[in-house]
């Protein structure tokens, strides 16, 4: 308690004041947690002093203010908080990814589980009728809402969190299981992270990739992509395609669209940080047809119904921006974001 007293001090958390004229003092309350080590024992104790009192008054003159000028919806009490607690990061205190895992495995009941090598079964399947629907959705609903935090560091984990947050309506029985398997997968490597390098070159290499047909309630292909600004990835995503694919190239040159997209963007960002970067960006793909489809100026039968895809990639590469190359699918890194891998 006398630790945390003195952080708040040292902090300038908060400012003492003397109480004005007929106000009451507001309430505080010590929460107390013990914090533990990966292999359960004690690491140290902790003491929150939590003030008790938002002016409601404020707070309702606030709310109507923000009414007349937007469109807004009261939720009412806040419930819970997606992340770091409150009170932490008002005292400006930034957990490590590596603490907010363990914390999340903590608070799961977790951080004694079995370790798992890899986040997500490959020859699992998950779909929105297939098992028994959970009685308490809120509790999948959090856990998911955290590893989606934990997604800003851990490119790792995105493809299963992007398959798992497809079920935050009704959730079931088998898609908590998986969850619960992330989890095993989080004890076995808490500290995963990734390296953005002090030294690493300047220029930006893409990678695409596409899973055909990959979800089996409607049929849409995945996305997947990874940016590296030299050796340092900068960007990353999965994300399930907007229409249904008539074939595998025609997935994989979506993909390609959608990383030509981001590679622009990280262009008029770059320029704005005032850093040069002349060169095309070499854009890697493991489907042949793909990249055949995008160094030929011919429109057919096979190629029409992707037209506005095929002028967006094409226009890229007749800028110079871009630059395609093949890459073998052993080598290819975006496949981490189209599919379950195993630990190799």
């Amino acid at each position: 308690m006398r630790s945390e007293i003195d952080a708040l001090k040292a902090n300038h958390t908060w400012t003492l004041q003397h109480l004005p004229h007929g106000k009451k003092p507001i309430g505080c309350k010590w929460v107390y947690k013990i914090k533990l080590k990966p292999d359960g024992t004690v690491e140290r104790y902790k003491a929150h002093l939590v003030a008790k009192g938002n002016n409601l008054q404020q707070i309702q003159a606030t709310k109507e203010f923000l009414r007349k000028h937007f469109k807004l919806k009261d939720l009412g009490h806040l419930k819970y908080f997606l992340g770091i607690e409150v009170a932490r990061s008002a005292k400006g205190i930034s957990l490590s990814q590596r603490k907010y895992a363990l914390e999340i495995l903590e608070d799961t009941g977790f951080l004694g589980a079995k370790p798992a090598k890899f986040p997500m079964d490959q020859n699992l399947t998950l779909t929105q009728s297939n098992g028994e629907l959970l009685k308490d959705p809120s509790s999948y609903q959090r856990l998911v809402g955290h590893l989606i935090y934990l997604t800003i560091t851990r490119p790792d984990l995105v493809y299963a969190v992007h398959v798992l947050s497809q079920f935050m309506d009704k959730p079931r029985v088998p898609h908590l299981d998986a969850a619960h398997r992330v989890l095993r997968y989080l004890k076995q490597t808490p500290g995963q992270g990734i390296l953005l390098s002090a030294t690493s070159s300047i220029p930006l290499r893409a990678f695409c990739d596409a899973d055909w047909a990959r979800s089996k309630d409607t049929r849409r292909s995945i996305t997947g992509y990874c940016i590296f600004l030299g050796q340092s990835p900068i960007s990353w995503k999965t994300k399930k395609q907007t229409t249904v694919a008539r074939s595998t190239a025609e997935a994989e040159y979506r993909s390609m669209a959608t990383t030509c997209c981001e590679i622009t963007w990280l262009k008029y960002v770059l320029n704005d940080l005032r850093i040069k970067h002349s060169q095309s960006v070499i854009l890697y793909c493991d489907n042949q047809a793909a990249l055949h489809i995008a160094s030929n100026p011919v429109f057919h039968e096979r190629t029409k119904h992707i037209e506005i895809d095929c002028h967006l990639v094409r226009e890229k590469l007749q800028e110079g921006m871009i630059q395609t190359a093949h890459i073998r699918t052993s080598d290819q890194p975006a496949d981490l974001f189209t599919k379950a891998l195993s630990s190799s």
